[in-house]
C-alpha cells in the first residue's frame, strides 16, 4: 500500500484547508485510516481516524468540532477537512493506514502499518 498526501499550504488563522490522501492497493476499504501531525520539535500526534467502511470516526480533543475526516472507497481516497484553523495546528500532516481487518480505535503511530510522506500545513496568526 502506498499513500500520497496533498493539500497542505499556508492559511491564515480562522481559515480552512482540506487535505487529501490517495491510496493504492486492493485492501483500502478494509483498512481504517488515520491522520497524524508533527510540529517542529514535537512528537507525532494523533488527529483523526475513520473506519474502513467510513461509518465511524474518532478525533483528538484538540481538533474535535473543527476537523472532519472522510473517505471515498470507490476512489481510494481519504480527506481531512480542517476549519477554524489555529497557529497551533501548524505541522506536517501524515495519512496512515492500519493493517486490513484490524478493528478498534488507535491513537498510537506504531499501530499504523503504512504512511504517506506528509504535507505541510502552516497557519499564520
Amino acid at each position: 500500500v502506498q499513500l500520497q498526501a496533498s493539500g497542505g499550504g499556508l492559511v491564515q488563522a480562522g481559515g480552512s484547508l482540506t487535505l487529501s490522501c490517495a491510496a493504492s492497493g486492493r485492501t483500502f476499504s478494509s483498512s481504517a485510516m488515520g491522520w497524524f501531525r508533527q510540529a517542529p520539535g514535537k512528537e507525532r500526534e494523533f488527529v483523526a481516524q475513520i473506519s474502513g467502511g467510513g461509518s465511524s470516526t474518532y478525533y483528538s480533543d484538540s481538533v474535535k468540532g473543527r476537523f472532519t475526516i472522510s473517505r471515498d472507497n470507490a476512489k481510494n481516497t481519504v480527506a481531512l477537512q480542517m476549519n477554524s484553523l489555529e497557529p497551533e495546528d501548524t505541522a506536517i500532516y501524515y495519512c496512515a493506514a492500519r493493517q486490513p481487518y484490524r478493528y478498534g480505535w488507535s491513537t498510537v503511530p506504531a499501530d499504523y502499518l503504512y504512511w504517506g510522506q506528509g504535507t505541510l500545513v502552516t497557519v499564520s496568526s
